[in-house]
């Protein structure tokens, strides 16, 4: 083979790879549009009145990540079965679902998704050895942007004359950093995102002792005292 014929195979090559990310970008942008909505339901709930809407808000949110499956259904046909060069197309966008999936349970249990029952909520795999799966990295990140939402609802809780739920959200999410110290996080990212929470634990912990110290609630009152 010529030098020229070894570069016009290398250029078909190409052409070949960016059509596939062009692809894969088109429905990237779908994803991220129908992500748009779901945040908007769930953003309500941090309205005044949208604390007596949370159950509504949480009924309609399945109907939208319907909406996500098929989108993520269409990107798997869009490449080979090694895609893994491909993953920073939607990296940011599967954290951005998986943050979204977490925060619906969150808000109907108060306990937090497994990875396994994001991937039935996304109709995606969780191993890698099945085909397009979701990295344990990205679930991670997504429970992270979880936390400075729930930190954000405590503060707009109180705001809403619900003085209860930041001691709940105070205990979910020291729970999650006492999670997240276990782990040896290698990834950079991920890290930055991480130090992240110390922030997120200490806004609601001052929420909370905020409200014992003005006496609105006694289970808040107790539960500092405690501490």
């Amino acid at each position: 083979m010529s030098v020229s014929e070894i570069f016009v195979e290398l250029q078909g090559f190409l052409a070949a790879e960016q059509d596939i990310r062009e692809e894969i970008r088109k429905v990237v942008q779908s994803l991220e549009q129908t992500a748009r909505e779901i945040l908007t339901l769930l953003q309500g709930v941090h309205q005044g009145a949208g604390f007596q809407d949370i159950p509504k808000r949480c009924l309609k949110a399945p109907e939208h990540f319907g909406t996500v499956k098929t989108h993520l259904t269409s990107l798997k046909t869009k490449f080979p079965a090694n895609h893994d060069r491909f993953h920073e197309h939607w990296r940011f966008v599967l954290q951005r679902l998986v943050f979204l999936a977490a925060f619906v349970v969150y808000l109907e249990t108060e306990t937090l998704v497994t990875r396994e029952a994001v991937t039935e909520i996304l109709g995606i795999e969780p191993d890698r050895e099945k085909g397009f799966h979701l990295d344990v990295e990205d679930y991670l990140s997504g429970v992270l942007i979880l936390a400075s939402e729930l930190s954000r609802l405590s503060v707009n809780s109180v705001t809403a004359g619900d003085y209860s739920r930041p001691l709940h959200i105070s205990t979910f999410i020291n729970e999650l950093d006492s999670g997240f110290r276990l782990l040896n996080l290698k990834n950079d990212s991920l890290r930055k995102r991480y130090d992240g929470l110390k922030y997120d634990v200490k806004k609601v912990e001052e929420v909370v002792y905020d409200l014992s110290i003005r006496g609105f609630n006694k289970e808040t009152a107790a539960a500092c005292v405690e501490k």
